[in-house]
């Protein structure tokens, strides 16, 4: 049997491990466009010089010879025959038996004020992004940044470990707004002024200015601010890549259209991860190339845990968690508990929690989003199973215990 995986993150490498495990004499193919695998949670480290290119894996250095995996890097497949079972990529082709399309996502760049054309606007979603980014910043301090959330904020911080102090626009009223409430949200504000980021919140980007050259050299917020702008980064969102789905025949919609096998309208190929629009997070789109591998090897597995409603930050050494809803509504209970070093709310409905934030110490709160998910009434709390915490191991890798 030979499996193609086009594709190298969280979810395409879950799925790789376990084709082996569970189909020793199987072979595998992986192909990536990118020229290594590595972890997209490491690239503000990146642009801000603490970690090098190889330092970014979230794999080991024997990791395709010791799962004997053939990996054909910067190749980027370009079409799918799926009546003659064949991937071709420039130079070449290669016929499966089982295909997992693995490709995650994309910068989203707006059709408006000419972006997409501009020379020196940029997402930050590849290795790629990262390095153009950090060569670009390496020559100009005039840099700003269109949205406050994750990514916007990444940038912003890998960039203040180069020395730079960016400015960060964004249409809501506080920095990671759908992350986190206000008052945990602040904590980073205050930290980020003091690194040098100014932030214009509340307001949005009504016109650019750019130079012959097609570069932007100036943005307008819609109270008037002109902001000098020599390198301009897009963090407003992301869409699937798709593409490659589209162009050879199956379905998609905001993503590849997959069943609860993860399998696609056609027989023998699935999807995994981002591209399938199912969920963001790093833990999903592993369990999600885990359960389409499964799959792939004979082993009818459903994938049913779509809970995405989490998240992990960590700037200036400050960690925080947030599962479920952090915005209460009327009748709903809410408890806060703070000390200098920590912050913990939570939002219970009908004795039932439905949101936490932690900040400062995230440790043993893994069952949080059991609690969350499996909606347990706090009165039923020995049903829980405790976790250990949510993070990034040395490697870069996001991991949770369970």
């Amino acid at each position: 049997m030979k499996h193609v995986i086009i594709g190298s993150g969280a979810a395409a490498v879950a799925a790789a491990r376990t084709i082996r495990a569970n189909s020793p004499s199987d072979e595998i193919i992986m192909l990536t466009a990118d020229e290594r695998i590595y972890s997209r949670c490491l690239l503000h480290m990146y642009i801000g010089g603490k970690r090098d290119v190889a330092g970014m894996s979230f794999v080991p250095t024997d990791f395709a010879s010791a799962n004997k995996i053939a990996i054909y890097y910067k190749t980027k497949a370009t079409k799918i025959d799926t009546a003659n079972k064949e991937v071709s990529f420039k130079g070449g082709g290669v016929k499966y038996d089982k295909l997992l399309i693995a490709t995650g996502s994309r910068s989203f760049m707006p059709q408006v004020l000419g972006l997409r054309k501009a020379t020196n606007v940029h997402g930050l979603r590849h290795l790629n992004d990262a390095k153009t980014i950090k060569d670009k910043a390496s020559n100009t301090d005039n840099i700003a940044i269109i949205g406050a959330g994750l990514v916007g904020l990444d940038a912003a911080y890998g960039l203040t470990l180069m020395g730079k102090k960016p400015i960060v626009v964004d249409m809501a009223d506080s920095i990671l707004a759908s992350n986190l409430d206000e008052h945990a949200s602040n904590v980073y504000k205050a930290k980020f002024e003091e690194a040098g980021v100014a932030f214009h919140l509340g307001c949005k980007v009504v016109s650019v200015g750019s130079c012959s050259k097609g570069a932007v050299t100036e943005v307008e917020l819609d109270n008037g601010t002109k902001l000098a702008c020599e390198l301009l980064i897009i963090a407003v969102g992301v869409i699937t890549q798709s593409d490659l789905a589209e162009l050879s025949g199956i379905k998609t919609d905001r993503g590849i259209i997959v069943d609860t096998y993860l399998q696609t309208e056609i027989t023998d190929i699935f999807a995994a991860g981002d591209v399938t629009g199912l969920s963001e997070t790093w833990p999903n789109a592993v369990l999600q190339g885990e359960v389409a591998a499964l799959n792939m090897v004979g082993k009818k597995t459903e994938y049913n845990d779509t809970f995405s409603a989490k998240n992990t930050i960590n700037f200036f050494g400050i960690p925080s968690l947030s599962i479920g809803q952090f915005v209460p509504e009327e009748g709903d209970v809410v408890e806060c508990r703070e000390s200098t070093k920590s912050y913990q709310k939570t939002i219970l409905r009908d004795g039932i929690p439905i949101g936490v934030i932690l900040q400062g110490d995230i440790s043993r709160s893994g069952f949080w989003q059991q609690l969350i998910k499996d909606k347990v009434h706090i009165a039923d709390m020995n049903r829980v199973s405790f976790a250990n915490a949510y993070g990034l191991n040395e490697d870069g890798e996001y991991v949770w215990d369970v």
